[in-house]
C-alpha cells in the first residue's frame, strides 16, 4: 500500500510522530492539572484517590466490584444480570468495549444490540452502580483477537499491535475518536456511573512500549479531561509493573494475582508503582473461577476457598473486582483462544463464559459459591443488601427432529459468493473474510500410488477431500484433517479418474488468539501447499461467511439443490446442514444438548449460537436464551462438519452439561493469563 501512497504514508508516519512527541512533551503538565483537580474536595460530585484510599464525594469508598460484560449477555438480560450482581454485594460494574464487536468493518461503526453500550451504562446509573471501563483498545477477556477487529490483519505491511507504530496509533485514534466522546456524558462527574478508565490491558505482561502508552493517556485525556481516573492493571510481580504501569502520568496501578495468593505483600509492591498516598489496595481482577479451553475438564474452584481469600482483601480495607462476577456466552462466532509453549500449541476457548462465576451462564444464582461471597461480602459493603432473584425459569421443549436438507459444498457452488484466485494461498483477512471458514482449491495430478499432503502452517482446522467428477461416489471424498495443534500430512488415495482431480482444503477460523506473543494470528492456509514434496499453485479460494452475534443475515442456507434430493440414510463424512422445527408456547431459557454429534455451528432463527464440539468437550450443551425464541415454531439449524447424531436429533433441556469429551479431560492450567508473554 506504502509503495502506491508513499506521499501519504510518509504524511501519516510524520503526523503520528508529531502527535506522540506532543504527547510526551504535555503529559507533566496534563498530570499536574490532574493532581490540583483531585485535592479539590468542593465538588458535589467527583471520585478521587487520597492517602491510599479511594474516596467518593468527600467520604471514603470501597470498590467492591464485579465484572460483568454487555456483549457476552443479551440485552434483554442487562438489567436482570445487574440486579443479581447488586444483590450479590457489589457497589460497581467494570466491563471491556471489544473494539471489533463496534468496528467490525473498517469505518463501519456499530453501537446497537449487543454493541449498544450506552444504555447499559444507563441501566448501571439507575441501579446505583458504578463503572470500572476497560476501553482498550486491547482487551484480552478471551474474546477473538483480544478485541482487535480482525481487519487489522489485513494490512499490508502488517501492523505492530499494541506499539507505538504508527500505522496503529492512527486507526486507535480513530477509534478512540468514536468512542471516548459518546462516554464522556457519563463520567461519574458528569452525573454518570464511570469512576475510572482503564488504559490498554496486562500490558506488562506483553511489552514496554512506553511511548505507546502515553500517547493513550494523552488521547484519553484530550476526550475526557482531567478529572476521571484513568489505571492500567498488571500481574502483581516487580517485572509485569514495571513494564505495565506509566510513570509520571497521574495513572493508578492496579493489580491482579491467583486466588490463593497472599494479597498483601503484593498490594506492598503496588505501591511502588503508584505516587505516595495514591495506592489504594485493589485487585482488579480477582477470579472467582477460570476460564476453559475446548478439550479441558471443565474449570471450577471451591466457594468457600475462593470467598475467604476475597474476605483477606476486604477485612483490611482493600478493594476487589470479582472476575467473573457474571461470566455470560461467547455468542457468535467471537470466542477467542490460548496458546501454550508455541504458537502451535493452540486453545480455543469454548462457546460458553460461564467461569464458574457466582452468577452462572443464565444468570442462576442459587449456588453455594453465590451465597458463600455474598455473606462475606454483606461484613463489609455498609449498607443492607438487597433481596436475591430467584432464577429465571428454564424450559425443556424436548426432542427437535432433523432433516439432512444440503451439503455445505453444494451451497458454495449455487451461491453468488465472490471467489478469489491467485497463485499461492492467501490468508482468510486478506481475502476480505473475518470468521467463518474458507474453502481452498486446486486440480492436481495424481499418481499410480497415491500422493502426500503437507501444509506446514494452517489457522485452525483444515479438513481435506478430494474430487473427481468420473469417480462412482460422484461427491467429494474424506481424506484427513490437518490441525494447528497435530500438523501430520494426509495421504491421498489413486482414484480411477479419466480428468484431473481436484484438492479441496475446508479451513475453519476456531477463534482468533487473544493473549500471548502470537496474537498476530491470522487465518486460514499461511504457507504453501506441498503434494509430494512441491508446491501446489494456482488456487481457487471461497470465503464462507455466516453472520456473527449482532449481524443480519448474510445469506439462508436452508435451500435445497435444484434436482437434487438427499437422503435421510446419506450420512457421509462430509460438511453438511441439517434443519429442524420445534414450537414454543411461551419463550422461556432452554439449552440445546448436542450430545451425539461432533463438531460445528449452530443457528436459532437466523442467529448464529455459536461453536459445538462434544466429541473434544467438555462443553456439550448451548445455552439459547428466551429472547432468542418466539412464540410459535422456532428452526434450528446446524452446520455438521462431521458425523450426526445417529437419529438426527438434538434435545432441548433445562441444564447446562459440561460431562463430554473423552474421559480423563485435564483441567485447565490457571496460569495461562500470566505467564510471560514476550
Amino acid at each position: 500500500m506504502c509503495s502506491k501512497m508513499r506521499r501519504s504514508c510518509l504524511l501519516i508516519n510524520a503526523t503520528v510522530f508529531l502527535l506522540v512527541s506532543t504527547a510526551l512533551a504535555s503529559l507533566s503538565s496534563m498530570c499536574q492539572n490532574f493532581s490540583t483537580f483531585n485535592s479539590l474536595r468542593g465538588d458535589k460530585r467527583n471520585f478521587q484517590i487520597e492517602n491510599n484510599m479511594f474516596w467518593k464525594d468527600g467520604e471514603p469508598f470501597r470498590i467492591i466490584g464485579g465484572d460483568l460484560h454487555y456483549f457476552r449477555v443479551h440485552p434483554e438480560y442487562w438489567e436482570d444480570r445487574l440486579l443479581r450482581a447488586k444483590a450479590l454485594g457489589l457497589n460497581t460494574i467494570q466491563t471491556y468495549v471489544p473494539w471489533n464487536l463496534h468496528e467490525p468493518r473498517q469505518g463501519e461503526w456499530v453501537f446497537k444490540g449487543f454493541a449498544d453500550i450506552i444504555p447499559f451504562l444507563k441501566l448501571c446509573k439507575k441501579l446505583d452502580l458504578l463503572v470500572m471501563l476497560r476501553s482498550g483498545p486491547y482487551i484480552c477477556g478471551e474474546w477473538d483477537f483480544g478485541g482487535f477487529p480482525p481487519w487489522l490483519l489485513s494490512k499490508d505491511p502488517p501492523i505492530r499491535l499494541r506499539s507505538s507504530d504508527p500505522s496503529f496509533l492512527v486507526l486507535v485514534k480513530e477509534w478512540w475518536d468514536v468512542l471516548l466522546p459518546k462516554l464522556e456524558p457519563l463520567l461519574y462527574s458528569n452525573g454518570g456511573p464511570i469512576i475510572m478508565v482503564q488504559i490498554e490491558n496486562e500490558f506488562g505482561s506483553f511489552g514496554d512500549d512506553k511511548d505507546y502508552l502515553h500517547y493513550l493517556v494523552v488521547l484519553a485525556r484530550k476526550h475526557l479531561g482531567n478529572g476521571v481516573i484513568l489505571y492500567t492493571t498488571d500481574g502483581g510481580n516487580q517485572e509485569m509493573l514495571e513494564r505495565g504501569s506509566i510513570p509520571g502520568g497521574d495513572v493508578f496501578s492496579a493489580v491482579d494475582f491467583s486466588t490463593g495468593d497472599d494479597p498483601w505483600p503484593i498490594f506492598q509492591l503496588q505501591k511502588e508503582f503508584n505516587a505516595p498516598g495514591k495506592s489504594p489496595p485493589l485487585s482488579a481482577e480477582f477470579y472467582t473461577g477460570w476460564l476453559t479451553h475446548w478439550g479441558e475438564k471443565i474449570a471450577s474452584t471451591d466457594a468457600n476457598f475462593t470467598a475467604s481469600y476475597l474476605e483477606k482483601i476486604l477485612a483490611n480495607n482493600g478493594s476487589a473486582v470479582l472476575y467473573m462476577a457474571h461470566g455470560g456466552t461467547n455468542f457468535g462466532m467471537y470466542s477467542g483462544a490460548n496458546t501454550g509453549e508455541n504458537e502451535s500449541d493452540y486453545k480455543p476457548d469454548l462457546t460458553s463464559y460461564d467461569y464458574d462465576a457466582p452468577i452462572r451462564e443464565s444468570g442462576d444464582v442459587n449456588n453455594d459459591k453465590y451465597k458463600a461471597i455474598r455473606r462475606v461480602i454483606s461484613k463489609y459493603s455498609g449498607e443492607s443488601l438487597i433481596p436475591i432473584p430467584p432464577d429465571n425459569e428454564k424450559k425443556a421443549y424436548g426432542k427437535i427432529k432433523l432433516e439432512k436438507i444440503s451439503f455445505l459444498f453444494d451451497i458454495i457452488s449455487s451461491s453468488n459468493d465472490h471467489v478469489v484466485h491467485s497463485e499461492n494461498p492467501i490468508p482468510m483477512e486478506v481475502m476480505g473474510q473475518m470468521f467463518g471458514f474458507v474453502l481452498y482449491s486446486a486440480e492436481y495430478s495424481q499418481t499410480s500410488n497415491g500422493s502426500t499432503l503437507f501444509v506446514p502452517k494452517v489457522h485452525d482446522r483444515a479438513q481435506v477431500f478430494i474430487s473427481c467428477p468420473e469417480y462412482r461416489e460422484k461427491r467429494p471424498i474424506y481424506v484427513g484433517t490437518i490441525t494447528r495443534w497435530s500438523n501430520m500430512p494426509v495421504h491421498l488415495p489413486y482414484l480411477e479418474c479419466q480428468s484431473v482431480n481436484t484438492l479441496l482444503i475446508l479451513v475453519e477460523n476456531m477463534g482468533r488468539l487473544n493473549y500471548g506473543p502470537y496474537i498476530f494470528d491470522r487465518k486460514g492456509i499461511l504457507s504453501p501447499v506441498l503434494l509430494d514434496q512441491r508446491p501446489l499453485h494456482n488456487w481457487e479460494m471461497r470465503p464462507i461467511s455466516f453472520q456473527n452475534i449482532n449481524e443480519a443475515p448474510k445469506y439462508n442456507p436452508i435451500i435445497r439443490i435444484k434436482g437434487y434430493t438427499i437422503s435421510s440414510q446419506d450420512i457421509k463424512l462430509e460438511p453438511a446442514f441439517y434443519s429442524g422445527i420445534f414450537h414454543v408456547e411461551k419463550a422461556r431459557d432452554t439449552y440445546l444438548s448436542f450430545r451425539g454429534w461432533s463438531k460445528g455451528i449452530a443457528f436459532v432463527n437466523n442467529i448464529t449460537i455459536g461453536r459445538f464440539w462434544p466429541l473434544a468437550g467438555p462443553q456439550c450443551n448451548l445455552y439459547v436464551p428466551a429472547p432468542f425464541l418466539h412464540q410459535g415454531d422456532n428452526t434450528l439449524l446446524i452446520l455438521e462438519l462431521e458425523y450426526p447424531n445417529s437419529d438426527l436429533s438434538v434435545s432441548s433441556v433445562d441444564h447446562h452439561d459440561f460431562t463430554c469429551g473423552p474421559t480423563g479431560l485435564k483441567p485447565a492450567k490457571s496460569s495461562v493469563r500470566h505467564v510471560r508473554a514476550f
